[in-house]
């Protein structure tokens, strides 16, 4: 059954899918890296394909941007397509000077300044984490190919154009990175009993200054994908 924003049918995504915010991005992935790729989704330009992996079945799908659109998207995969592992491959800005332009990020829990866990009513704060499975399958593949990354914290923030200096307060809790998504993510997950990791390539710096162009966001975070397809035909 398709749901508003998706037009699959039951069968046609894997129960593994990879998430870029950029709908563009899923394209990208899709030409690059998977077998027979075939689309599934194009509602609203949020493109979402199928295909295989060194012969198993993955999907990808944009999501994009901020935890309410992640948090559509995902809800409607994991109860209308029954999908179970949800890996988010993403951009953060480094907040820490161990993090480095290129290096990849592993979100071991997901901090927010968001009220999105507010409609779970519960009696507390959610710590939203990563599935450990998915997690260490994802580090013992960046550490068998030698790329550069950390596990950590991420910041999952609701304003990207922020009029104060927030993230300073974050970093010295031992924050990595910050994004957009992955809170909502962890929680829709967390929900539903099913399994959900955020990867991220450190495309700029609030520390140095420094950035990437959107090309090269789009086009060449190509460890980050290594590490990401890896672990999904892993589990």
């Amino acid at each position: 059954m398709s749901t508003p924003h998706n037009a699959a049918r039951m069968g046609d995504i894997a129960e593994t899918i990879l998430l870029p915010g950029d709908p563009l991005r899923a394209k990208v992935i899709a030409e690059t890296f998977l077998e027979d790729a075939v689309q599934f989704n194009s509602v609203r330009n949020m493109f979402g394909y199928t295909g295989t992996y060194k012969g198993k079945k993955v999907s990808v799908m944009g999501t994009g941007m901020g935890m309410p659109s992640i948090g559509i998207y995902s809800h409607e995969l994991i109860h209308f397509y029954e999908v179970k592992n949800l890996i988010r491959v993403g951009s953060c800005g480094a907040t820490s000077e161990k993090t480095k332009l290129g290096d990849i990020i592993m979100a071991q829990g997901a901090c927010t300044d968001s009220n999105y866990a507010h409609q779970y009513q519960l009696p507390g704060t959610m710590s939203a984490i990563a599935d450990y499975k998915l997690l260490k399958t994802a580090q013992e593949t960046a550490e068998k190919e030698g790329f550069p990354y950390c596990v950590g914290n991420v910041l999952s923030a609701d304003v990207f154009y922020t009029e104060t200096p927030e993230w300073k307060s974050w970093a010295k809790m031992g924050v990595l990175g910050i994004e957009m998504e992955s809170y909502a993510l962890y929680c829709e997950a967390a929900r539903a009993g099913v399994r959900a990791l955020g990867i991220f390539t450190v495309s700029d710096s609030v520390v140095t200054g420094e950035a990437t162009s959107a090309e090269e966001r789009q086009n060449k975070f190509t460890n980050m994908m290594k590490v990401a397809l890896e672990t999904a035909i892993a589990i």
